[in-house]
């Protein structure tokens, strides 16, 4: 008996000091505080399929240690659903604070009004609720993204001409900015130029399929603007199999430019096989989405104006703050277009080549 006594003791000893070890290892304390006593972040990918979001999920982790900040994550996948279902976990978790870039930006609205009355702050990166509040927005000004298309490829065309832009996805505003301000501007200032339009939901596939399908019912097309490098590689296939990858000099070019600014986007300017893009800065969304988020946590507050890192913040509506990151312009001369600035592809200020 006094042996079998003995054994359950060092068992409830062994198992208690397990149970103390595991606790120190987690990712966070229940109350939302770190190992070190620093805030427990949420942060959602918002998904894995393109190389721009890849960049971002490498920098969150650079950007957190550096901020001293403790990071759960998890991935939505492009699929509100699961980002909803994502919140509901860092909910039980306790975290202090959540980092999300929603890209379905109106169906966010409930689950940041449950966040809200739990008194855990949102930033969103990237994309801006159509609805509802968060703590700050963190994203570029992406009617610029658009406005800077349309006039590298009225320049380049001399304002005649066939385009076809291909879109995001509709029900971001993200993809209804890059479109609404690259029609208004076609519209105003290169009337000479016929816009084709297709949507695509950011698939690369989709993206691809009608892209050969306008060629094929508009060979002279002459332009294209991707809102998004996710339709990168279905681009440069289509343009090859139909031998249009050829200097700017020869009248068969095709302009191309893009939106992320991604490595494979400024080797391929410098190649000679794209011609622009609008580098969205994957790098300062990690480290904005992040301060911001730890600044709500620490009860700080900002008002719109200049910040101390070179962008604007501006207030989309009562009680909404948006931080508007620079987004260069980038091109293989880095010449101005239409008096604007512009970088050059090997600019060694661009994260791209830092990547």
């Amino acid at each position: 008996m006094k042996n079998r006594a003995l054994l359950r003791l060092s068992l409830t000893l062994i198992l208690g000091a397990a149970a103390t070890v595991a606790a120190g290892c987690g990712e966070g304390a229940a109350d939302g505080t770190g190992s070190g006593g620093s805030p427990v972040i949420g942060v959602d990918y918002p998904r894995s399929d393109t190389d721009f979001w890849n960049s971002y999920i490498r920098y969150v982790p650079q950007f957190a240690d550096d901020l001293g900040v403790e990071v759960k994550t998890t991935n939505s996948q492009n699929d509100i659903a699961n980002l909803i279902s994502n919140t509901q976990t860092f909910i039980s978790q306790g975290v202090k604070g959540v980092v999300m870039a929603p890209q379905d930006t109106a169906a966010i609205a409930p689950t940041l009004s449950q966040l809200d009355s739990k008194k855990i702050p949102v930033v969103t990166i990237d994309t801006r609720p159509d609805t509802g509040n968060v703590f700050m927005v963190v994203r570029a000004d992406n009617r610029a993204y658009g406005t800077k298309a349309c006039r590298f490829l009225g320049t380049k065309l001399g304002g005649n001409g066939k385009v076809v832009m291909l879109q995001g996805g509709l029900d971001s505003i993200n993809g209804r900015d890059r479109t609404e301000a690259f029609n208004e501007c076609m519209q105003k200032e290169f009337p000479g130029i016929t816009v084709f339009g297709e949507a695509t939901d950011w698939k690369a596939d989709v993206a691809a399929s009608k892209l050969q399908t306008r060629f094929a019912s508009d060979p002279d097309i002459k332009g294209i603007y991707m809102q998004s490098s996710f339709a990168l590689s279905g681009t440069l296939q289509i343009l090859k199999q139909r031998g249009l990858q050829v200097p700017p000099s020869d009248p068969k070019h095709v302009f191309v430019v893009s939106n992320d600014g991604i490595p494979e986007e400024l080797k391929n300017i410098g190649a000679g096989l794209i011609d622009a893009t609008v580098s969205q800065p994957a790098d300062l969304y990690a480290r904005y989405g992040l301060e911001y988020v730890q600044a709500a946590v620490e009860g700080k507050t900002f008002q719109p104006g200049p910040t101390e890192h070179g962008s604007t913040i501006i207030q989309v509506r009562d009680g909404l703050l948006e931080d508007q990151l620079p987004a260069p312009l980038v091109t293989a001369d880095g010449a101005p277009i239409a008096g604007e600035p512009t970088l050059k592809f090997d600019d060694a200020s661009l994260w791209g080549n830092n990547a």
